[in-house]
């Protein structure tokens, strides 16, 4: 081992070795550092020095928390696309989400949590995860509730007697992206072409697109620079485009925005309309009675060939990936297929591109949960030519990352909650808590070892609290092995490891059950299976189901977030990790339309229990 390549690297924020989640430690060897190097621009055997300074770790921001916190409040969870409406096409949208808020707040809510809302490809709905997102500074058009918006309810009846058979082939139960995508643009930009003249001048969207400036202009020449490639046989991605258009700067970009300034209008326009309307969604949410309203998500990263990488290249490295190393549950590590933002590049720019980002997404949000938080203090990057097993961390200033996040939550009131989850650097909680940015923990995995589940007590206050994840199965596929089932249905794991694990998930259910017990909220029906004498039941009974919930509303954390899968008995989890084909990530509807959501039994039973737990007045 070289000592002045371990040097090199450490000046550049590249950490030598690190603590895994079980907590050995790990060094990572002198190739992966180099590579490491190499994708920051450093040559390893000659380069400079870096400027990485430990001293940058203090922050000196807190965010925003509001003493209302502090009454333990309560929220539902969902994934927009998967909400089901009579008026909505193909996949929920903005107003779907306005609707959801008004029946939780009347049920008792206090916010509604979402899936990032980011921009992805419009010209290429099939790439829909929304943890790969263009650009983390817009939104996902598709997300626009076109009946809302003036001239598309007409538009839409019009279809609805012409076209009624299109429609009805996008009411699936899952969600056909291709074909939402094409119906939805195709029906909003005829709205922008009967009505541009008017939408011009209107007096609101000179205003959006003034204020976003260029930033908005990129984008949007972007957005339309994708479909014509698109249409022209290449991917929406720019890496695919001739040399020429890969810079926005460049004359042929220039010459295509002139040419096309119609196309630029029509993405900028888009815009204005989901910003309005998500807008809209916290202010209806606010007025139905939640003191927080929207709960929005934070992709850690953005997709290498999408708008942001485009417009601002100095912003992200090519070189590398984002990723997580080996750990307990992914023995190859993972490849998230992400581009890292850059640190020189945020230092040079006084990290001012990473405020702008969380300013935009809590401009309308009452919460916001950054996905991995780990993230604003260190990424597993992947260099190029390497397996997730060949990358390593590198580190940010986490005083400065921090800083930004709270000062946007101080400028928009914002709470910040931080996805702690996986490998947790140590002193990370502590700092994190410093910040008042709250941690995020979840019923799973909130064990003794890996026997007993800790009691609420043992919950920290600083905390949302959650059973499930969009990434973990639903308390009724928890309890079934259904996610147990998928691995070995989608070839991630043998047989003898299935089989394994389905006697390690009873041995988990007992003793849920038995903490249920000690915490008093066991059902009485189930006291002789906590005693052994009656076996566990195969199914999740509505009633065992409550008692979960009541479990988790008695923790001191000040949220908790109560999945919409499980108010209404999904068995279906939106997305399973490592798989792509494999199993409809991203795509499950919701069983229960909203119009039936007053009606639904579990869903009012859950709520009401929640209100008994944790009233608005505690």
């Amino acid at each position: 081992m070289s000592e002045q390549l371990d040097r090199l690297a450490e000046s550049h924020g590249i950490q030598g070795a690190y603590i895994s989640e079980l907590g050995e430690r790990h060094v990572i060897s002198d190739d992966a550092k180099a590579r490491l190097l190499r994708a920051l621009g450093v040559d390893p055997d000659s380069g400079e020095p870096g400027s990485f300074d430990e001293a940058q770790d203090q922050a000196t921001k807190s965010c925003s928390l509001p003493p209302f916190v502090k009454r333990r409040t309560w929220g539902v969870a969902c994934q927009v696309y998967s909400l089901r409406s009579d008026r909505s096409l193909g996949l929920g949208d903005f107003e779907d989400l306005a609707k959801l808020a008004e029946i939780a707040a009347g049920a008792g809510a206090s916010f509604v949590g979402v899936n990032p809302l980011h921009a992805l490809f419009l010209a290429d709905p099939g790439r829909f995860s929304p943890y790969s997102p263009s650009s983390r500074r817009f939104l996902n058009p598709l997300y626009i509730a076109i009946d809302t918006v003036e001239g598309g309810a007409e538009l839409v009846a019009e279809m609805r007697t012409t076209q009624s058979s299109r429609l009805e082939a996008v009411q699936g139960d899952l969600v056909d992206y291709p074909a939402v995508g094409a119906l939805k643009r195709e029906l909003l930009k005829t709205v922008f072409d009967r009505r541009k003249e008017a939408i011009l001048g209107e007096e609101p969207f000179q205003l959006f697109v003034a204020g976003a400036g260029d930033a908005l202009r990129d984008f949007a020449l972007f957005e339309a620079l994708s479909e014509h490639m698109v249409a022209s046989g290449q991917y929406a991605g720019w890496h695919s485009w001739p040399e020429e258009y890969r810079d926005p700067r460049s004359e042929a970009v220039q010459a295509f925005a002139r040419d096309n300034e119609h196309a630029v209008l029509f993405h900028q326009w888009l815009q204005y309309l989901a910003e309005d309307q998500l807008a809209a969604a916290q202010a209806r949410a606010k007025t139905a009675g939640m003191a927080i309203g929207l709960y929005l998500d934070f992709a850690v990263g953005v997709a290498p060939d999408g708008a942001d990488t485009w417009a601002d290249p100095e912003l992200t490295v090519r070189g590398a990936r984002i990723g997580s190393p080996p750990d307990m549950f992914n023995s190859s590590g993972q490849d998230w297929g992400i581009a890292p933002l850059s640190p020189r590049g945020l230092a040079e720019r006084d990290f001012r591109p990473l405020l702008e980002s969380f300013n935009a997404l809590m401009r309308n949000a009452g919460a916001i949960r950054i996905d991995h938080a780990m993230g604003l203090a260190r990424l597993w990057w992947i260099p190029q030519g390497s397996d997730a097993t060949g990358g390593g961390y590198v580190r940010f200033p986490l005083g400065r990352t921090v800083d930004a996040v709270a000062e946007a939550s101080q400028t928009h009131g914002c709470l910040v909650i931080g996805e702690d989850l996986g490998t947790v650097p140590p002193g990370f909680r502590h700092a994190m808590s410093e910040a008042h940015i709250l941690s995020y923990r979840v019923l799973y995995f909130e064990r003794h070892g890996d026997v007993g589940f800790l009691a609420p007590s043992a919950y920290p206050e600083a905390a949302l609290a959650c059973i499930s994840t969009h990434d973990l199965p639903t308390l009724t596929g928890w309890w079934k092995g259904t996610d147990m089932q998928l691995r070995a249905d989608t070839g991630r794991q043998d047989r003898a490891a299935t089989e394994r694990n389905m006697e390690e998930r009873k041995r988990d259910r007992r003793a849920l059950i038995l903490a249920l017990k000690e915490a008093a909220v066991l059902p009485e029906e189930f006291d002789r299976v906590a005693d052994g004498e009656e076996s566990l039941p195969d199914d999740m009974p509505t009633s065992l189901a409550e008692a979960i919930h009541r479990f988790m509303a008695r923790t001191p954390s000040y949220l908790l977030a109560v999945q919409l899968d499980d108010m209404v008995g999904s068995e279906k989890q939106p997305n399973l990790p490592g798989t792509t084909d494999e199993y409809p990530n991203w795509r499950i509807r919701s069983g229960v339309r909203l119009e039936d959501l007053d009606s639904n039994q579990r869903f009012q039973s859950l709520a009401a229990a929640m209100r008994e737990e944790r009233p608005e007045t505690a």
